[in-house]
């Protein structure tokens, strides 16, 4: 037997493993857009590095062959809608990478309301309940076409395909139930409400008189103290008087 074919990476890491600002962008990628590891997304990039690279290659040629490699170049990413009908070749190099992630199949879940969160979506796609015409895709970095995007649904065999299960409910309506129990109970007592406002509203009327502290260094005191005195003293003559 001869030696096994040599496998090669489909994707190339960064040139640089610390660069703060692109690691910043790469967790946000990975936030809104739901990948598992950043594999994935080196792999989009990796991608679309490639469709940039040709367009280098292309842009100073032309003959023939040249025109029709350009002419099919267009058209490709046209199919995949990452470029307009009246697009031109350079309008590449402006593609983004948040561009390709939209059209993931994870993301057109979601955006199709097959599924109620990009997290969701993930699951559903790799637990084999979704399809693509009649073919199962378990792989969420799949990029989806724009003829491919219409015909993404649940599998027929799949627990989901009936509107009546319980994950297939829109959080929307769900929300409006929880709102509806909350106000069937609130309006089950209303004169219990009406009965506190007013006791709060009388509660709120008095007034109480301030309380006024006095200390014993306050030259109040001596005063007191020093009228009681005087008074002992006039008590004995008031007496003499009386027994005259």
């Amino acid at each position: 037997m001869g030696d096994p074919k040599k496998l090669r990476k489909k994707y190339s890491k960064p040139s640089h493993p610390w660069q703060k600002q692109r690691i910043e962008d790469e967790k946000e990628l990975m936030r809104d857009y739901g990948f598992k590891n950043k594999t994935e997304l080196w792999k989009l990039n990796s991608k679309l590095r490639n469709y940039k690279t040709q367009v280098k290659q292309l842009v100073p040629k032309n003959d023939d062959l040249a025109e029709k490699q350009k002419a099919q170049l267009i058209l490709k990413l046209q199919k995949l809608k990452l470029l307009q009908e009246n697009a031109v070749l350079e309008d590449i190099l402006a593609l983004t990478l948040e561009d390709v992630c939209e059209r993931r199949l994870q993301t057109i879940v979601f955006k199709k309301g097959l599924a109620r969160s990009i997290n969701q979506a993930r699951q559903f796609i790799v637990h084999g309940h979704i399809l693509i015409g009649e073919n199962k895709i378990t792989s969420p970095n799949y990029i989806v076409d724009a003829n491919e995007e219409l015909m993404v649904r649940f599998s027929e065999s799949s627990t989901l395909h009936s509107e009546d299960h319980p994950e297939r409910i829109p959080i929307d309506a769900v929300v409006k139930e929880e709102r509806a129990k909350i106000s069937k109970k609130a309006e089950e007592k209303p004169v219990e409400k009406e009965e506190v406002e007013e006791e709060e509203d009388v509660n709120l009327d008095i007034v109480e008189e301030p309380k006024i502290e006095i200390k014993e260094d306050e030259p109040i005191i001596e005063e007191i103290l020093i009228k009681g005195k005087v008074s002992e003293e006039e008590k004995p003559e008031e007496k003499k008087n009386d027994e005259k």
